[in-house]
């Protein structure tokens, strides 16, 4: 399942979501935080800000968690992302990926946050201490794609 949220993701609303996944078969959770950090390419960062086309977010979104159902040999996966204006230290992404072995989780884990940055229709605009707000582009998506294509977890 993959989620929209405009609201923080914290500590609290990440143990609510992790009890979705506890399953006793598991031997395995991986997890990712994509944290707003206070530089970019050289310029402080104030904050950031995320919009998002909600519609074709989800539905791209979905598709990506049902690819790494297919494609690995996981038991779950999920991904919600921020949407709004973020500060310094808040998360903006958190992804979860469980398996019966930790290998699958890992690499699940980063297809779908490589994937989400590649694919899914959020924009994301840096505001700076000493300069204007700018849109920023990806600049290095897909760079693992190959990694992962040559590894070998599917079902």
């Amino acid at each position: 399942m993959f989620e929209l949220t405009e609201h923080s993701i914290n500590y609290p609303f990440i143990l609510e979501l992790r009890q979705r996944f506890d399953n006793p078969a598991n031997g395995a959770a991986v997890t990712f935080e994509g944290i707003v950090r206070n530089h970019n390419d050289g310029l402080t960062v104030s904050s950031l800000e995320y919009q998002a086309y909600p519609a074709m977010a989800l539905k791209i979104g979905d598709k990506i968690i049902t690819a790494a159902k297919k494609r690995f040999d996981i038991t779950e996966v999920f991904c919600v992302h921020r949407t709004g204006h973020l500060q310094i230290g808040d998360m903006a992404v958190w992804v979860i990926a469980t398996a019966h072995h930790r290998q699958a989780a890992f690499l699940a884990c980063e297809f779908v946050m490589n994937e989400v940055k590649r694919e899914v229709p959020i924009w994301k605009r840096e505001h700076y201490l000493d300069r204007e707000p700018v849109w920023v582009a990806c600049n290095r998506c897909g760079l693992q794609e190959e990694v992962v294509a040559t590894h070998h977890c599917h079902n």
